[in-house]
């Protein structure tokens, strides 16, 4: 294959540290190459050499003649006179870029709710986020070089954006460099996966899963002394075989060196023990919202909601941007009171939360960190263990030189690990954890989610990262039309009932008035019993279905006959759940 672009013998050197030492590595045609590393390891660093953006103190970077290559960096680049329109497709008339195909397809994925004429100066940080990414893929470029270009997407757009990238050239041409801490969107995109540390790059074929595979053999033929790492990688390795099925059906995952590698490593989370835990602190009574609805200016936010929060419970709730993610936890600390419906909680509840802006730390920004945790307690039963603050924060991946910096000192994924060791310390039995991923790399994301196996208490998760989801969470919930839903089928099934919703909206006629103008009020009360039925219905066949599941498991395989008849019964239930689901669906455009 053509190549593209490449570093030979690259050194970048800043004055407290040496980035690279002497780096080779190049791109070539077909390429699609995911960056992993700590925070500080150089990641950002090599992408602004290999894009020109940065200049070698020796070596020299290469470039095939007449390459095209783009870019979006983490920092903020629009003209904030600009109009939308203007940022993205320039002078050029609508006829010309309306029937690009691409153009269409990166509008349509990524900003169709933002006003064309809307200027750049008055649209947040996340839909500038947007536009910055969406004029990127709307250029017509040979490489493309991302760095964390999830960040500020949800779960719809970062399905998108794989996608996109995966169809936008063809077979053995173009070439993509990405920087991202979304394990699942490097599965999904990359083919490689290079390793930024210790002042090198370190190549391993295929996405997460396979480089997680390799690591783990690479430590242990090296024989090391990075045993806690290795055993960390270890277990996360034992999920990624005993998890969703898709994850280990790539042919480059070896699955019986990781069956050998695994053998010995227990399952992840001890649930009975963990509930027992959990339910001997808590009681039975943790958190209900009964029927309740909340509104901002006059519009819908959450309406109707039932949610009975039980003790031990590993939940994670999904939904666009804007859906009510962040008012749902906030009914659930106190912080906000619902227009109808009450919220109930038990008399020993005790909530810790992490948000997303880090507020707990704002009166400690001018302490050093050392002092913060200095006012600590000396000990704390951390997964069975007694641990001081400063070995949970060495967990976590503080240094002990970090101990000395200030708080306002710190990096953004420096801080989170803070905030989080904070809140854990606190000793809340209900922990809600808001976007928690934010400037946190695959490592300590993996470091954060080994603490969070042990956590013995009701745990609530808002994020859009699905590999996180999925990892610390038994159950998923979806916010959608304002209603809280249960999903059985997990995040795949919550993007396919957005995609319906989104279709069916689109295909309405124009000229159809409203359906809350051509109902009663007795239509409408009866339509929201209704939906609160299926509701009700669709909770009793999640729990059908896991119980089928785990009946299919246990049964002899070897009676066709019986299995067969467990597998029909088992569509059966699939088939109620579609036909309720589609109804639901129905009904839920009738109360818009």
């Amino acid at each position: 294959m053509a190549h593209l672009l490449g570093a030979e013998a690259v050194h970048l050197e800043y004055p407290t540290q040496v980035v690279f030492e002497s780096v080779t590595v190049g791109l070539s045609d077909g390429d699609r190459i995911g960056i992993v590393g700590r925070n500080g390891d150089g990641k950002s660093s090599l992408l602004g050499l290999l894009t020109g953006q940065l200049r070698p103190d020796s070596g020299r970077v290469t470039q095939r003649s007449g390459l095209r290559v783009g870019s979006v960096s983490q920092t903020d680049t629009l003209d904030s006179n600009s109009t939308v329109g203007w940022t993205l497709v320039g002078d050029r008339p609508e006829h010309e870029w309306a029937g690009d195909p691409r153009i269409r397809d990166v509008v349509g994925g990524l900003v169709a709710d933002i006003a064309w004429d809307a200027a750049i100066g008055t649209l947040s940080g996340g839909q500038r986020r947007r536009i910055q990414l969406a004029a990127l893929l709307i250029d017509d470029c040979d490489v493309i070089a991302l760095d964390e270009p999830t960040n500020h997407l949800d779960i719809e757009g970062i399905t998108w954006l794989a996608s996109h990238l995966n169809q936008r050239w063809a077979r053995n041409t173009g070439g993509l460099l990405l920087v991202t801490h979304d394990r699942w969107f490097l599965d999904e995109v990359a083919t490689t996966t290079w390793e930024v540390h210790d002042g090198i790059v370190e190549p391993f074929d295929g996405g997460y899963a396979a480089y997680v595979l390799q690591r783990v053999e690479r430590d242990r033929q090296a024989a090391v002394a990075e045993s806690k790492r290795q055993n960390l990688m270890r277990k996360e390795l034992a999920w990624l075989r005993r998890g969703p099925p898709a994850r280990t059906s790539k042919p480059k995952f070896r699955i019986d060196a990781a069956n050998q590698l695994i053998a010995d490593v227990p399952p992840l989370r001890n649930t009975v023990e963990l509930a027992k835990l959990a339910t001997a602190r808590l009681g039975k009574d943790v958190i209900d919202l009964l029927d309740v609805s909340v509104s901002f200016d006059g519009r819908p936010v959450l309406r109707d909601v039932e949610w009975r929060i039980g003790p031990g419970e590993r939940s994670g709730i999904v939904g666009a941007n804007g859906a009510g993610k962040s008012t749902l936890l906030g009914l659930i600390t106190g912080a906000i009171q619902p227009d109808s419906g009450r919220v109930k909680r038990g008399k020993t509840v005790r909530v810790g939360m992490l948000d997303q802006r880090g507020d707990e730390l704002v009166p400690l920004a001018s302490e050093r960190v050392a002092d913060v945790i200095g006012r600590l307690r000396a000990g704390y039963q951390v997964d069975g263990r007694d641990v001081t603050p400063a070995q949970l924060l060495e967990r976590l991946g503080f240094a002990g030189g970090q101990l000395s910096a200030r708080v306002d000192e710190l990096s953004g994924g420096q801080r989170r690990r803070l905030h989080l060791m904070l809140t854990l310390l606190a000793e809340p039995n209900v922990l809600l954890l808001d976007e928690p991923t934010n400037d946190v790399d695959t490592d300590m994301l993996a470091a954060t989610e080994d603490l969070l196996d042990s956590w013995p208490g009701t745990l609530i998760v808002v994020s859009h990262d699905r590999y996180l989801l999925e990892r610390v969470t038994d159950q998923q919930y979806a916010i959608l039309d304002g209603r809280l839903r249960h999903l059985p089928g997990g995040v795949d099934e919550y993007l396919r009932l957005a995609a319906m919703a989104t279709g069916e909206r689109a295909a309405r006629p124009a000229a159809r008035p409203s359906a809350s103008q051509e109902i009663s009020g007795a239509q409408l009360r009866a339509a929201e019993k209704e939906i609160a039925a299926i509701d009700r219905r669709l909770a009793r066949l999640a729990d059908q279905i896991a119980a089928k599941h785990s009946e299919l498991a246990d049964y002899d395989q070897s009676d066709h006959i019986g299995v067969a008849r467990l597998t029909d019964q088992l569509r059966d239930l699939e088939g109620d759940v579609a036909e309720l689901e589609s109804r639901w669906l129905e009904i839920s455009d009738v109360l818009e």
